[in-house]
């Protein structure tokens, strides 16, 4: 006759306990060393690094090229010298330079005469992808409706 397949009864142990106990190793043992690296096991060192691999680095806050700091200027002078300081009062002036990204707050706006030529001295801060920078400036009018940046550096 024909056998018949039984499913195993839960109160007969399948797994006899030597293998049980090797399972039980097997996985404590990969458990433990789940982390481990070669260098760990002492296979790795120095010789394994690749010092081929050549990377670049971004310029610190205000190390930005000639070309950006004056394009900036020309507009940190634009938004000063076309101030109305009485409407001003002591809030600060916004200015944005679509060509760099850069903007800024103006602040501490104040208007001058230095031996018969109107300046105006400022401080702002300049906003970049790399950071944000405060900048102590002045312009002053050369001519009648022109003006020039006679100081724009980083405190």
């Amino acid at each position: 006759m024909a056998r018949l397949m039984q499913a195993p009864r839960p109160d007969i142990d399948v797994m006899p306990a030597k293998r049980r106990a090797g399972f039980a190793m097997f996985m404590l043992l990969g458990m433990l060393t789940a982390g481990c690296s070669t260098s760990m096991l002492g296979l790795g060192g120095k010789d394994d690094v690749d010092s081929n691999l050549v990377t670049s680095t971004v310029a610190p806050a205000g190390a930005a090229s000639d070309a950006e700091t004056q394009s900036d200027a020309l507009t940190v002078r634009n938004a000063v010298s076309s101030a109305d300081l009485s409407a001003l009062d002591s809030s600060a002036l916004a200015w944005a330079n679509a060509d760099t990204g850069s903007r800024g707050a103006i602040s501490g706006l104040t208007e001058f005469n230095e031996q018969g030529v109107v300046c105006r001295k400022f401080t702002t801060t300049r906003e970049r992808f790399d950071g944000i920078t405060l900048y102590q400036g002045r312009a002053c009018m050369i001519s009648p409706g022109i003006w020039q940046m006679t100081a724009f550096a980083p405190t």
